[in-house]
């Protein structure tokens, strides 16, 4: 009976031992998160004021167009698109003073432009006298091929890099001005490369192509 009372007494006690620990951790626990619940506070206020400070120094820009949309001019075309160019050109622009002002208020901008160019023939430019019928053969002169378009594209065309000193003042012509000598580049280099030699040989052959379905017998192309 004494050893069965001993060890009641033995469990009782480790009981309440073990009660004894488990309120002691959950106290420090509790103390613990107490402890730590301001620095959180202070954590998310800072978090809080760096997404304001950014959303302040980089404002998400409002475009809010005109309902109105003005059509200045329509006209009727009849051009034949026989050659498309894309093109990527690399342009440096700046506008610097000398020594040190330079420093505060120079500006310089590395743009890519991806341009895209269009060239053909316009046949609303032909006349009467442009095409000969002799003996069943057609006698064709076509206008000479220009370019149609010389155009940016502005999803794929960025600016690379700004290096701006630090009271620059913002000048928005500065990346007009690389736009426009990408494009001016461009078209420069399109038409080294012939660009309307090509457009000229391949709108004769579509022609030629067109015309023989129609019956000739034989068709030429006349400078």
């Amino acid at each position: 009976m004494k050893n069965t009372l001993n060890t009641i007494m033995s469990i009782l006690i480790l009981i309440v031992l073990a009660a004894g620990v488990y309120f002691i951790v959950q106290t420090v626990r509790e103390t613990a998160s107490a402890a730590a619940e301001p620095f959180d506070q202070v954590n998310q206020a800072n978090s809080s004021l760096q997404t304001q400070v950014s959303q302040l120094m980089n404002p998400t820009p409002t475009i809010i167009p005109d309902p109105v949309t003005y059509i200045n001019d329509v006209r009727a075309l009849a051009r034949l698109e026989t050659i498309k160019y894309s093109a990527e050109q690399v342009v440096t622009c700046e506008k610097q003073a000398d020594g040190l002002t330079g420093f505060f208020v120079g500006d310089k901008l590395l743009f890519v432009g991806h341009g895209i160019v269009i060239a053909g023939i316009d046949m609303d430019k032909m006349q009467p006298q442009d095409m000969r019928l002799i003996n069943g053969e057609l006698f064709v002169k076509l206008p000479p091929a220009e370019l149609f378009i010389v155009t940016l594209d502005n999803q794929k065309s960025y600016v690379y890099d700004r290096q701006q000193g630090p009271i620059a003042p913002t000048n928005a012509d500065l990346e007009t001005a690389c736009r426009q000598a990408a494009e001016d580049k461009i078209r420069t280099a399109v038409l080294e490369d012939g660009i309307l030699m090509q457009a000229q040989s391949n709108a004769e052959n579509y022609l030629y192509k067109f015309f023989m379905t129609l019956g000739y017998k034989s068709v030429h192309f006349e400078n």
